[in-house]
């Protein structure tokens, strides 16, 4: 009985954070009529009017597109009933995920990085979540081509929940929008929370399941029974 609750619940709460991702990115879609042409007077765009027309503008718009191609395709592809009942589309949208990520997203991000607002600290967690969401695509996608499929799954998870920090982010702004509370030292922290929190998260989560799981796998028979007699 407390594994199906236990089991419910983390339905619900897959599907409670599958709710927010798509929320959060039907949102940015959204706000492209700011950015398509470029609204200086935006929240995002406020500042940037000085360089945005040189180099920035090559890095923005892939970015823009990218990332909410990429949060919805690693929607699809973290879902295990997905997996097992549609392998094929399962690798095909797997292979573009990381074509998007690879030559998309990531370097667009690691670009715009070093015009961060809230400074060179902000801006340098925001290059290393570039760098470490690449580093997992292709961990990842060595993995498969390896058929270390354990480990693939566990690279693609690190991926998707990188990518989620576009998702952290606004919900922290979010959170100092409603409450007022906005310090001038979380929008250097934010940048920095929005993936290594989560990050550690996952990395715990996984911990303590393969904990519960030695735990609780019963012993063989010939372990039950003792070592054998000469």
């Amino acid at each position: 009985m407390r594994t199906i609750k236990t089991k419910t619940l983390l339905l619900v709460l897959r599907f409670l954070a599958g709710l927010v991702i798509v929320r959060v990115t039907v949102a940015v879609v959204l706000n492209y009529r700011n950015y398509f042409p470029p609204n200086f007077e935006s929240e995002f765009l406020q500042g940037r009017e000085d360089y945005f027309w040189g180099n920035y503008q090559y890095a923005f718009y892939p970015h823009l597109v990218a990332g909410p191609v990429s949060l919805i395709l690693g929607l699809i592809l973290v879902s295990d009933q997905f997996r097992r009942r549609f392998p094929s589309w399962h690798r095909v949208l797997g292979r573009i995920q990381a074509l998007v990520v690879l030559f998309g997203l990531a370097p667009s991000g690691l670009w715009m990085a070093f015009r961060a607002q809230a400074g060179p600290v902000a801006g340098l967690g925001l290059a290393l979540l570039a760098v470490v969401t690449g580093l997992c695509v292709v961990l990842g996608w060595r993995a498969a081509v390896q058929q270390r499929f354990t480990a693939h799954r566990q690279w693609m998870r690190r991926c998707f929940v990188s990518l989620c920090s576009a998702v952290v982010i606004r919900m922290i702004g979010g959170f100092t929008t409603v409450t007022g509370i906005n310090p001038r030292w979380l929008d250097v922290f934010a940048p920095w929370a929005s993936w290594l929190i989560p990050l550690a998260a996952l990395e715990l989560s996984g911990f303590v399941v393969r904990i519960v799981r030695r735990h609780s796998t019963p012993p063989s028979p010939t372990a039950a029974r003792g070592p054998a007699l000469e």
